[in-house]
């Protein structure tokens, strides 16, 4: 019975473990993407990708050029949905979600509804159902390529 017990505490330990490395590690991985510009390498890639950055930023009122279609799916992708932005079938399940095909969207939770004085949502939505099957395709792999590059 004791032995029982010393068995479950060790395995008790060990699951501990394990949920504070995953727990230590994210926060370095969310900080090393959002220290890059990854968006930007996209758009070199892809220079005919809509930017859908006109939107009014309500901190400053000015244009937030910075926020982009590209920037807001990688936000939406990796914090939003917590998906590796690192796997092609990841970055596919995030474009069905912006087609209705896969998982729900939310309006209030998308990036850019709490920055932006217009919530970008629907335009970015309607800018992904624009792209032809190959553009989205070679959107996916610009997205894989830029983070196997960081």
């Amino acid at each position: 019975m004791l032995m029982l017990g010393v068995f479950w505490f060790s395995s008790l330990e060990q699951n501990q473990s394990i949920y504070t490395n995953l727990l230590s590690t994210s926060p370095a991985y969310a900080q090393r993407v959002l220290s890059t510009d990854v968006w930007q390498q996209v758009y070199k890639q892809l220079p005919d990708l809509p930017k859908e950055n006109q939107y009014i930023s309500k901190q400053t009122g000015k244009v937030a050029e910075s926020n982009t279609l590209v920037s807001r799916i990688i936000q939406y992708h990796v914090y939003v949905k917590g998906r590796a932005p690192n796997y092609r079938l990841d970055w596919k399940l995030t474009l069905a979600d912006y087609l209705d095909a896969n998982e729900v969207m939310y309006e209030s939770s998308y990036p850019g509804n709490d920055t932006l004085r217009k919530n970008p949502f629907a335009s970015d939505r309607a800018a992904i159902r624009r792209l032809t099957r190959q553009q989205r395709n070679a959107l996916v792999q610009a997205l894989v390529n830029a983070f196997s590059q960081n």
